[in-house]
């Protein structure tokens, strides 16, 4: 039996992940000590090493449990991933093509256009690579399909509205949540939220999963894209006074 520090060097990973697997219910240890610290066996490492596996193939830590309890089909699921890294990989060769595109194009003048495109690109791609996580098979393949939808100058465009909205909300705290104005807020949230999962179940479970999870995000992504509880608690009174 290994403590936490000791098994997190052993298994090669960081006490941090394990507590985060810990409360996700994927690797509960069966076994404390009398001072109700964990204890971890090889059994354990076993059951550790399908979760690095998995995880490293892309899967979101919330269907790796179901997989792992066989409640999930994972011949089915590893061709859904698959789907979603063909789409990912079609991507980057976009990527390559305009990078070659930008390089030929230095042989007689400078088109900054096309870096540009390229930086937003990237951008996009590494903004939205922490949230597999919360979002299953199904929906990271819908999310894909409907990347080739969202371009930069959208994701512009749909940002400065949620920016907006955010603001307004803020200012309208003071509101009742059945009022006219909280009500209009309120469908201004449902709309754009609408327009990103695009009426998917599986998508808008992951967005709130997302959302749900907010403490663990990555530092960058906490200051860029986290909403006040306070606004959050706000639009969804509003949401429920509408009935």
């Amino acid at each position: 039996m290994y403590k936490i520090q000791k098994f997190a060097e052993l298994a090669g990973v960081t006490v941090r992940a394990l507590h985060h697997y810990d409360r996700l219910g994927l690797l509960k240890p069966k076994r404390r000590t009398a001072s109700r610290y964990r204890l971890y066996s090889l059994d354990d490492l076993v059951r550790l090493e399908q979760i690095v596996v998995l995880k490293f193939l892309g899967l979101p830590l919330r269907e790796i449990g179901a997989l792992l309890s066989q409640d999930s089909d994972l011949s089915e699921t590893l061709r859904r991933q698959q789907k979603v890294l063909a789409m990912r990989r079609s991507r980057l060769d976009a990527t390559i093509e305009a990078i070659q595109y930008a390089e030929t194009s230095l042989a007689s003048h400078i088109d900054w256009n096309v870096f540009t495109k390229i930086i937003k690109e990237i951008e996009m791609q590494n903004d939205t690579e922490w949230t597999k996580q919360y979002y299953s098979s199904e929906a990271q393949t819908q999310l894909e399909e409907r990347k080739a939808l969202w371009s930069p100058e959208l994701q512009e465009r749909v940002g400065r509205q949620w920016a907006e909205l955010f603001a307004e909300v803020e200012a309208a705290l003071h509101e009742d949540p059945s009022s006219p104005k909280a009500q209009e807020l309120a469908a201004r949230w449902s709309d754009l939220v609408g327009q990103f999962t695009a009426g998917n179940s599986e998508i808008h479970k992951g967005l709130n999963a997302m959302y749900a999870d907010q403490g663990n995000w990555p530092e960058q992504q906490q200051q860029s894209y986290s909403i006040k509880p306070e606004v959050m608690a706000f639009v969804m009174a509003a949401i429920r006074a509408k009935g």
